[in-house]
């Protein structure tokens, strides 16, 4: 099992949640964060003043999958959240040790 973490474009939410449903993707947590990578932040002009926006808005998916469907999750993220520019994001995938589902009390893969 793998533990998926994107962290995307706020814009392209609606595209990569889609592109997830197609490919089986039926659950996933989704969060709204701040960050900035290589971008570095921008300057915005607020009422005359000039000033540094560090922390960019972005939108963290988090997903659990079975180990078989990881590359095919990680295809459908790259596709359809790239815009070409600065920023579209980063995916990260981590080992999954355990997963319990609390209603149920299903373990590992049964709890996906």
């Amino acid at each position: 099992m793998k533990f998926i973490n994107a962290v995307i474009k706020p814009f392209k939410l609606d595209d990569v949640r889609e592109a997830l449903a197609d490919v089986g993707v039926d659950g996933m947590t989704v969060s709204e964060v701040k960050g900035f990578g290589r971008q570095k932040g921008h300057t915005e002009l607020y009422r005359g003043a000039e000033y540094q926006v560090d922390f960019l808005p972005k939108v963290k998916l988090e997903i659990a999958a079975h180990d078989e469907n990881v590359e095919e999750i990680v295809a459908a993220i790259v596709k359809a959240a790239y815009t070409g520019k600065m920023g579209d994001g980063k995916i990260f995938v981590y080992e999954l040790h355990h997963v319990v589902r609390i209603r149920t009390s299903e373990i590992d893969s049964e709890a996906i």
